[in-house]
């Protein structure tokens, strides 16, 4: 038995180095649950494996579609059956920074339950019953040579779990601070019975390399349970819940890429608030002297000195206009920085409390949702600044940047920010 645990813990200790690699791009890995002959637990009318690469396919699409920074790979985009070794290889293999294992449960018959739990490696309490976990990973009875691959475990065996917890203590706060961003975020957006964020010896999870979790997104054996589940605007909510959480874990801990946009210390652009125009300021001096000098002047007639005021006071509107026009066209041309408080699926008023008393707040619509900001200005300090004074009501707010009318990547905003200076 020591043995193994010296040979486990020696290959978990390698797949921690290559994962501690060089800077790339942050790697997802989103495994839908089940799949091929493996249909995972029954319903009425429905199969789990369906269920789970719904969800998994509808979250990918929203990372996707939301993060071209992340490098999103699944372990089945189709009905195919993928052994739960092999799942964890494809996270280990491509060194990737998450795990999100998409499931959905199930009771023995005359049981109901309903809601959501998400899970992460570690050992059961004494007190708990063995249902998910053993359920799950019985699946390992139908593959192939699976002796070969789970050599020692028993799934129906407590001591089987106890070489595993130690393992994964290096990536344990994260897994289980992903967990409870997911199981916070997809409660509230798709309104489900929160049971909370659980431990337990899941195979899938056991060998992989980094945070990880897994998500039991409902009991199909329960009967409103399983419609909720099959909903096609449902199945979106789940999806978007789990992107949410998925972002916010990012955001804390992508080091490559950093939304908000983090400079480093003392790095804020040093420039005057109000840049001097020299073309402005050579006009004004002009029509200045042109002034004085016409009072010097004497007129010859009343229609002339009128007439002339009239030519004056018409050229100064155009020189004004066109100065406007300038001014517009420059700040047209440059980003525009904003601070992204929160977003919603619905409209909200102005003087919802959601805002927190924060007046002047602006929307876009993006992706099916309403996103609101505070503040906008091509200054990136300013926002800088206005983000920090908010954060007691607003923690996870972060900076978004438009050209043009049209939302660009902050980092390139910041760039052209830096060179205009």
């Amino acid at each position: 038995m020591s043995k193994k645990i010296i040979f486990i813990l020696l290959t978990f200790a390698s797949f921690a180095i290559a994962a501690s690699g060089a800077a790339k791009r942050f790697t997802l890995v989103i495994d839908a649950g089940h799949g091929g002959h493996d249909a995972g637990a029954k319903g009425a009318f429905s199969y789990e494996k369906n269920i789970n690469l719904n969800v998994a396919l509808a979250f990918g699409r929203y990372v996707e579609n939301n993060c071209p920074d992340v490098n999103v790979i699944y372990t089945r985009k189709t009905d195919v059956f993928v052994p739960l070794h092999k799942r964890a290889s494809i996270a280990n293999k491509n060194k990737a920074d998450v795990f999100i294992s998409i499931h959905t449960n199930a009771l023995p018959k005359g049981h109901i339950a309903r809601g959501l739990e998400t899970y992460t490696m570690g050992m059961r309490r004494s007190d708990e019953k063995l249902s998910a976990a053993m359920r799950e990973n019985s699946v390992i009875m139908i593959e192939k040579d699976y002796k070969e691959h789970y050599e020692g475990y028993d799934p129906n065996s407590p001591e089987s779990t106890i070489m595993f917890e130690f393992m994964h203590d290096k990536n344990m706060s994260r897994s289980v601070e992903l967990a409870k961003y997911v199981q916070n975020s997809v409660c509230s957006i798709a309104n489900r019975p929160d049971k909370g964020v659980k431990q337990d010896v899941f195979l899938v999870l056991r060998e992989t390399s980094m945070p990880a979790c897994l998500i039991e997104l409902g009991f199909i054996t329960t009967p409103d349970e399983e419609t909720f589940l099959n909903n096609k605007s449902n199945v979106d909510k789940l999806a978007r819940g789990i992107y949410e959480a998925f972002a916010k874990y990012k955001e804390k801990y992508d080091k490559e890429i950093t939304v908000p946009y983090g400079p480093q210390k003392e790095s804020e652009v040093d420039i005057p608030t109000i840049v001097p125009d020299e073309k402005i300021q050579a006009k004004t001096k002009k029509r200045a002297d042109e002034k004085s000098e016409k009072k010097t002047v004497e007129t010859t007639t009343k229609t002339e000195t009128e007439q002339g005021k009239k030519d004056e006071r018409q050229e100064e509107r155009q020189e004004t206009a066109k100065d406007d026009d300038d001014d517009k066209a420059e700040t047209d041309s440059r980003p525009i920085f904003k601070v992204q408080i929160l977003a919603s699926s619905r409209s909200l008023r102005p003087t919802s409390s959601h805002f927190k008393g924060l007046e002047g707040i602006e929307s876009y619509t993006e992706n099916n949702l309403i996103k609101y900001t505070y503040g906008a200005s091509t200054d990136y300090n300013e926002i800088y600044r206005l983000r920090k004074s908010i954060l007691d009501k607003f923690p996870e707010a972060f900076i978004i940047a438009f050209k043009n009318g049209e939302k660009i990547d902050v980092r390139q905003a910041i760039r052209e920010f830096k060179s205009n200076k």
